[in-house]
């Protein structure tokens, strides 16, 4: 295996797509909202992705799962994400995520959670390969852009599924394999065994992105290095601390100070109840506290107070309170990322129901 030196500041390609950056922001269930992608993209991720998408819930309307797909013009390029075990839906699914302006389509066949693997979609999907590239042939018939995979080891410990998969939904339509190189029963315990990702590259002639336990730059130059990936993702390292996908990009230690974090914040928490809604919103950004204030930045009371609170204008309230200079900040950050426009675009009446 050869080693190459990698700027992650380099354009790469994805079939037609071009990618900015060797940083893509990675599909997080319940986190990757647009506000958490477009936060990613200024931050210096390349190519950002939107959460599990379920196919079922596309080919039925459900309203919820159509709301996934907001798609800003300063979040592109994106890969929305699909999830399912029938080859004729996810076809479905692509052609309407594609219509709704996604740039790639991603599926998921490493999702290892219960809720999931128990329709047969996700991570089970492995132990399927049949099934699996007839679901990539069928989407990728289905559109025009390209179709992407992201995939585990395998189902158990030390399985090497992917190897034996991943040529074949190459060969199927598939324009780029992410691996993240852990079992679905590992779920996100041990370590990612990026040896694998490494053969994997060997194997195909597609882009490779190497996902797992990226979270520094000295990490992901050592994965690229080694794997001779095209790109690295991030997941939960980013949560809370975008500051970490600049410097994994650039190299350069970030220290935001206390105003900056706040600013960031309340930029967060208002993009979001733009997207969600005041009821929808209130609930979700309360994991996103811990992850932003603590690290030494609040202390704990203060995120539990904020927790408590019963309106997302009262937590901004509290941190503003909490941290005056926050305002100067904050109105540096509106400058840069303004409101976006046209942030639900419009699908098809047949998507709806309608005829």
């Amino acid at each position: 295996m050869r080693s190459v030196q990698v700027n992650l500041r380099e354009k790469w390609r994805i079939g037609a797509v071009d990618i900015p950056t060797r940083l893509v922001l990675a599909p997080m269930a319940g986190v990757s909202v647009q506000a958490f992608r477009r936060q990613g993209r200024r931050y210096g991720a390349g190519l950002v992705c939107s959460e599990m998408v379920s196919c079922s819930g596309i080919h039925y309307g459900n309203e919820r799962t159509l709301g996934y797909l907001r798609i800003a013009p300063d979040e592109r390029p994106l890969a929305v994400q699909i999830f399912g075990s029938d080859p004729a839906h996810m076809a479905e699914a692509a052609s309407t995520v594609v219509a709704a302006g996604a740039d790639i389509v991603d599926v998921n066949f490493g999702c290892p959670v219960r809720k999931v693997t128990k329709t047969g979609a996700g991570a089970t999907l492995l132990d399927q390969p049949d099934l699996a590239c007839r679901i990539i042939a069928a989407a990728a018939e289905a559109v025009p852009v390209p179709v992407t995979v992201k995939m585990r080891r395998g189902l158990e410990d030390g399985a090497r599924t992917c190897l034996d998969l991943g040529p074949r939904l190459v060969d199927a339509g598939a324009k780029s394999l992410t691996l993240h190189p852990r079992s679905a029963r590992q779920m996100y315990t041990g370590q990612a065994d990026h040896r694998l990702t490494a053969e994997l590259v060997e194997l195909v002639d597609v882009p490779v992105v190497a996902s797992g336990d990226v979270v520094s730059h000295a990490r992901a130059m050592e994965i690229l290095e080694f794997t001779c990936a095209a790109a690295v993702m991030v997941g939960r390292a980013a949560q809370g601390n975008p500051w970490t996908l600049r410097e994994i990009v650039d190299g350069d230690e970030l220290s935001p100070s206390r105003a900056d974090v706040a600013a960031e914040l309340i930029l967060f928490v208002r993009e979001t109840v733009k997207e969600l809604g005041e009821q929808r919103a209130a609930s979700f950004l309360k994991k996103f506290y811990g992850w932003y204030l603590r690290r030494g930045r609040f202390p704990r009371p203060f995120v539990q107070e904020l927790v408590r609170l019963d309106s997302t204008e009262q937590v901004v309230e509290r941190l503003l309170v909490a941290e005056p200079t926050a305002h100067a900040a904050l109105a540096r950050l509106e400058a840069e990322a303004p409101e976006a426009e046209g942030t639900l675009v419009p699908l098809p009446i047949s998507v709806y129901g309608g005829g």
